[in-house]
């Protein structure tokens, strides 16, 4: 029972660190406007200027760290078993960007979320 919280903690861990890089993604780049430049070639260094700011930075150490902990999680459990557990950064992104940036939470969106749950707990009961 202990190797099957440890396991789960370890895949829980990643998604997160996942969720939460992609939200500071997110919010630093909803500060900045593409449109500025008017070539690909202008619009691609705006967004090469954002790895310098100290939150990019950050999100990126988190997506590096979600990596470690999830091959971590590979070594205590099967693939079968964990990856489905990886749509729950979709259904938390969902959550978060609703709450945070305001962004539609339609029926279609939570009716996938659902189907997504349903989907997680089928295939997890499998362990």
């Amino acid at each position: 029972m202990n190797n099957f919280i440890s396991s789960n903690f370890y895949i829980l861990l990643s998604i997160a660190l996942g969720v939460v890089s992609q939200l500071i993604v997110k919010w630093k780049m909803s500060s900045v406007s593409l449109d500025t430049a008017e070539t690909f070639i202008g619009k691609l260094m705006i967004a090469v200027n954002m790895l310098l700011d100290p939150f990019i930075i950050l999100a990126m150490i988190f997506t590096f760290l979600a990596g470690l902990i999830w091959m971590m999680a590979m070594t205590k459990v099967e693939l079968s078993y964990a990856y489905p557990f990886t749509s729950l950064g979709f259904i938390l992104v969902l959550v978060f960007s609703a709450y945070f940036f305001q962004e539609n939470m339609t029926n279609e969106k939570i009716l996938g979320s659902i189907l997504i749950m349903i989907g997680i707990i089928i295939s997890g009961r499998s362990m």
